[in-house]
């Protein structure tokens, strides 16, 4: 039977605002549902155990919680002394290192760990069903865009000129120059025997742009097979049937295409061939893509890291939070860490022994 250790947590240095952090997405993740805050939390672990849970649990959210940074923090106890305090706070059931999968800028996947904590010691049913509903909750998280320095506000030290506003804007009357006056020219006289020149035609490119594709795409039927030359007005008689193909998805090449294909040797009336290809040949009509139901995506699982070695793994599968060996061997260390009586016992035989070996 365990011995149970009902001395209160052990006090520990209150976590300085210099403690160092994690980057953004990694650390300390505090679980829900914990309770308040009291002198007798973790009043059951062993000495080293309380030092360190006592710590862990006044660090923020997002606080390194890799070995070396809490070894630095903990003059106390090393490395190792550290790893080991912090597989039996696992096995006890209040952490958890877990790491998910988070796809970046360009499709990019990379791998975020995290250290899930709980005031309040959990089995493993409530870490495993913790787990599944908190992938959930990562999965719909948006990616902050904007970095930290971004929304930060000023800085006290800043000067004062930075944090004036911006000065109103004036009118453009006093900002725009007077045009400098410019003595009248002479203008030259007109030669007779010269023609005027015309005005530039800029309605024709203006009608142009307002066409639409299907009616330009009737026009350059001619260009491409001169058996099908069109006038203007038979273009726009059937410009509402070639609108009709574009509508249902097609391509203006592929339009072209199917009215020039297999074209007979002679074509008597371009607008009466081009009407019944069209009607013929209109293409089926596609679904659009709005009326399929979209498919989910796969919703990204958390794997459960082995406290001790990291080895990754489902939750069901890392009960304690340890992997198989691990949790083998620290069971097995228990087991044979001898008892106070047996020290007691060794200790008698080996003064029996010295006794013995002394001379007469």
């Amino acid at each position: 039977m365990a011995t149970q250790h009902l001395s209160p947590a052990l006090r520990v240095p209150a976590a300085s605002p210099a403690y160092p952090m994690a980057k953004p997405g990694y650390g300390k993740r505090s679980a829900p549902e914990q309770q308040a805050r009291a002198r007798h939390d973790f009043a059951l672990l062993p000495t080293r155990e309380r030092y360190v849970a006592g710590f862990v649990d006044h660090l923020p959210d997002g606080a390194a919680m890799s070995v070396k940074t809490l070894a630095k923090q903990l003059p106390l106890y090393g490395q190792q002394a550290i790893s080991t305090a912090l597989t039996a706070l696992s096995v006890a059931g209040h952490l958890r290192r877990v790491r998910c999968a988070v796809v970046g800028a360009g499709d990019e996947t990379r791998w975020v760990f995290r250290t899930f904590w709980s005031r309040t010691a959990r089995d493993n049913e409530w870490w495993n069903t913790y787990l599944a509903t908190e992938k959930a909750a990562l999965a719909a998280a948006p990616v902050p865009e904007a970095s930290a320095l971004d929304t930060a506000p000023p800085p006290p030290w800043a000067p004062a000129e930075e944090l004036l506003p911006p000065a109103p804007e004036r009118p453009c009357t006093e900002q725009t120059p007077e045009p400098t006056a410019v003595p009248q020219q002479r203008t030259p006289a007109r030669v007779p025997d010269a023609e005027p020149v015309p005005p530039a035609r800029e309605a024709a490119p203006a009608v142009q742009a307002c066409r639409s594709p299907a009616y330009l795409a009737l026009a350059r039927l001619g260009r491409d097979d001169h058996r099908l030359t069109l006038s203007a007005d038979d273009c726009a008689t059937l410009e509402p049937q070639a609108a009709q193909w574009l509508a249902r998805g097609v391509s203006v090449d592929y339009l072209t295409h199917a009215l020039t294909a297999g074209l007979p040797a002679q074509v008597d009336s371009p607008l009466g061939f081009v009407r019944r290809r069209l009607t013929d040949k209109i293409p089926p009509r596609l679904p659009t893509e709005n009326t399929q139901p979209a498919t989910p995506a796969p919703a990204r699982r958390l794997l459960m890291e082995c406290t001790d070695c990291g080895r990754p793994g489902l939750p069901e599968a890392l009960p304690d939070g340890l992997c198989r060996p691990c949790r083998t061997a620290h069971s097995g260390a228990a087991e044979d860490s001898p008892r106070p009586v047996d020290i007691a016992d060794v200790k008698a035989h080996m003064n029996n022994l010295r006794d013995l070996l002394k001379p007469v």
